[in-house]
């Protein structure tokens, strides 16, 4: 019992430098319908909701793949897809109005209620949504009208930053608005990425159902540079999904400093990959960070330690 008090001490004085240095940086977190659907969903949520305490500006982006499948199921609707990508008609569009709804709502009591054995009982968190993404339609590709699935045209930064600045956590559904009222069924991935880039967030973590990035042998690459990364995919020697890694990838080449892959399934991921020196998954960054560079007067308590 003492033992595990002096190691519950230990964890929480080493985790200090990484609480002080998340503080106010902005994170974007991408987990898809899939993860909403885990036991260990709730889990994740707590520890959001832990984020938005210790300082951080947290904006979550959710998917609906799965629940949107299970709407166009019960109303006989045929799914169609072209290259992976849903062609969103008007009776789809209706199921994903449905399921993302559903699931923002989820979300949503999920960060408002103060379970008796939660670690954030009795918090009181603000979760704000709305219309932030504006969306322009996918339009015609190799002669298939796409209809209602869309892309992301523009991110409303000073709308966000307005609920980041007043302590709300942003939750950004796979729906986009255009300027003439239609709505669009949008990829997670691309509402996440353009999200991180145009607000210029300090990372973007992915919920995978990976632990992280694995080299086809089975390896798991905790730090991997962008194009060492691409390079791999393009020779086929990754086995985590191809969106997650698109995410990572292009974030990361647009300028967001840090790209995180962890897992959904795995109680605790998220805190022990942003607060412990080893973390759980894969980091994504465009140039290694650990390089030589002449010492500095800030240095020299480092050093002594050494």
């Amino acid at each position: 019992m003492v033992l595990a008090h002096h190691d519950g001490i230990k964890l929480f004085r080493s985790s200090l430098p990484y609480i002080n240095a998340h503080q106010g940086k902005t994170f974007v977190l991408m987990f898809g319908g899939e993860a909403i659907e885990h036991p260990n969903f709730p889990n994740i949520i707590h520890d959001i909701a832990l984020l938005n305490s210790l300082g951080v500006r947290v904006v979550v982006v959710h998917g609906a793949r799965p629940q949107i499948d299970q709407r166009v199921a019960l109303r006989n609707i045929d799914g169609r897809f072209e290259g992976g990508v849903r062609i969103t008609d008007k009776q789809t569009l209706e199921c994903v109005k449905d399921a993302a709804g559903s699931v923002r709502s989820q979300v949503e009591a999920l960060l408002t209620m103060g379970l008796p054995n939660s670690p954030m009982h009795g918090s009181q968190i603000r979760v704000c949504s709305g219309n932030l993404v504006v969306a322009k339609p996918m339009g015609v590709r190799n002669g298939i009208d796409f209809e209602n699935t869309g892309l992301v045209r523009r991110i409303d930064t000073t709308g966000i930053n307005d609920h980041l600045n007043d302590g709300s956590i942003v939750l950004l559904s796979p729906m986009g608005y255009s300027s003439t009222g239609e709505v669009f069924n949008l990829s997670h991935e691309d509402v996440a990425t353009q999200a991180a880039i145009a607000l210029k967030a300090d990372k973007l973590i992915v919920f995978s159902n990976f632990d992280g990035i694995f080299h086809r042998e089975g390896r798991l690459l905790r730090t991997i540079e962008r194009p060492q990364l691409e390079q791999l995919m393009m020779a086929g020697d990754i086995t985590t999904e191809d969106t997650v890694l698109s995410a990572l990838t292009t974030s990361v080449a647009a300028g967001v400093p840090r790209a995180h892959c962890i897992s959904y399934e795995k109680d605790g991921a998220l805190l022990q990959e942003l607060f412990t020196r080893d973390g759980t998954g894969s980091l994504v960054m465009e140039h290694h960070y650990e390089q030589l560079r002449a010492a500095t007067i800030d240095d020299v308590g480092g050093i002594l330690k050494l």
